[in-house]
């Protein structure tokens, strides 16, 4: 049976309704951020993270019964959380730009378009910007599903929290730690000007080029293939000179003015990258959480074999491992581990304990809600 039309005059008043309902969702997460605490601080400000974190949307999602996606109505939610956050404390996010990199993507997916997004050139930059305090979130790398580790993120993670350089004139870093997560499914396009047979040279990032060789190899054989130092790079090159392709996310080519050659050119269909969501402030415990720690085990046979039966002991799940060499120590390594669980859960304090209790030096990296992928 067809649905009754609805009338032009129905469908102004309901556009009205969205509109009233909005603000007074608005109205009221301000209202509940105005208590402050001893330190000063609104609930909305201890709140950021949450406010920011994609599990917030999850009630919306499942409360979904109509013609809409899951996907359209996170993305509406996403946008009405991260409008509230700007009214109430405007919130700056770092992340590895330059615009319509995957990057400056999931920083979007995390916070939205209303927070104020801060490209930087580098990943230090990233952790330099939150650690003094000039953005209250980062948003950097930390692996992709077909390259694994982000050697740089991990560089940075493992002397997150250190002190400021000796005679340094500027003030103590804040204590940073992994507040969330976005993992990004990465859809590669072949973006350009002409036609795909005019195409002499494809340029993106080399991360970008290794997930899509094989399609270059079968699609454009004989191509010149170059490395640019991001896929926003690669795209001003392919508007410059109508015979140079870039790979890039399909955002890239509005911002650039490119057509869209060919969608979903990565070679494996499940390419996430994970990235982390720093900040200076702790995530609450959500009751589906993950922690992640480093670690120096001695370098004795059997030190890794112990460290990790402690997680089967406590029946904590190891979600990530990484080994990572510790510059100028040769066969020194730290080890990155991630774990389903929250340090507030006491299996999870007699874990961590009893690995301090192994370990040469252990450091946590923080706890924070296991999102689902986007995108």
């Amino acid at each position: 049976m067809a649905k009754k039309k609805v009338t032009a005059a129905q469908l102004r008043k309901l556009d009205r309704q969205l509109v009233e309902l909005l603000n007074e969702r608005a109205a009221a997460a301000i209202a509940n951020g105005e208590l402050a605490d001893a330190r000063g601080e609104t609930a909305a400000d201890q709140a950021a993270s949450a406010i920011a974190d994609p599990a917030v949307l999850q009630y919306a999602i499942d409360s979904n019964d109509g013609p809409l996606s899951a996907g359209v109505i996170q993305a509406v939610f996403r946008e009405l959380l991260s409008g509230i956050r700007s009214a109430n404390q405007p919130i700056r996010v770092a992340y590895l730009g330059p615009e319509y990199t995957y990057s400056h993507l999931a920083a979007i997916a995390r916070f939205g378009q209303s927070a104020e997004l801060i490209p930087v050139a580098t990943i230090a930059s990233v952790f330099d910007e939150v650690e003094q305090g000039h953005a209250q979130f980062g948003v950097a790398p930390i692996e992709n599903s077909t390259d694994g580790r982000v050697a740089d993120s991990l560089e940075r993670l493992a002397r997150m929290n250190g002190t400021s350089s000796a005679g340094s004139a500027e003030a103590a870093p804040i204590h940073v730690q992994i507040c969330g997560e976005v993992p990004l499914r990465i859809h590669h396009c072949l973006l350009g000007r002409g036609a795909r047979s005019d195409i002499r040279r494809v340029c993106s990032k080399p991360q970008a080029l290794s997930q899509c060789r094989n399609w270059l190899a079968t699609h454009l054989p004989g191509v010149k293939v170059e490395p640019a130092s991001s896929t926003a790079e690669a795209a001003s090159l392919a508007a410059a000179e109508p015979d140079t392709a870039a790979i890039g996310a399909e955002q890239a080519a509005v911002n650039h003015g490119l057509s869209v050659l060919a969608r979903n050119i990565e070679d494996n269909a499940e390419n996430v990258t994970r990235f982390a969501v720093i900040g200076g402030q702790a995530a609450e415990r959500t009751g589906k959480d993950k922690t992640s720690l480093v670690f120096e085990a001695p370098h004795e046979p059997g030190a890794l074999a112990d460290a990790m039966a402690i997680f089967k002991r406590h029946r904590l799940n190891l979600t990530w491992i990484e080994s990572f060499p510790i510059p100028g120590a040769r066969g020194r390594y730290l080890f990155f581990l991630e774990f389903q669980g929250h340090p507030a859960e006491l299996r999870v304090k007699r874990a961590i304990t009893s690995l301090h209790k192994k370990a040469l030096r252990l450091s946590l990296l923080g706890s924070y809600a296991e999102a689902d992928v986007v995108g």
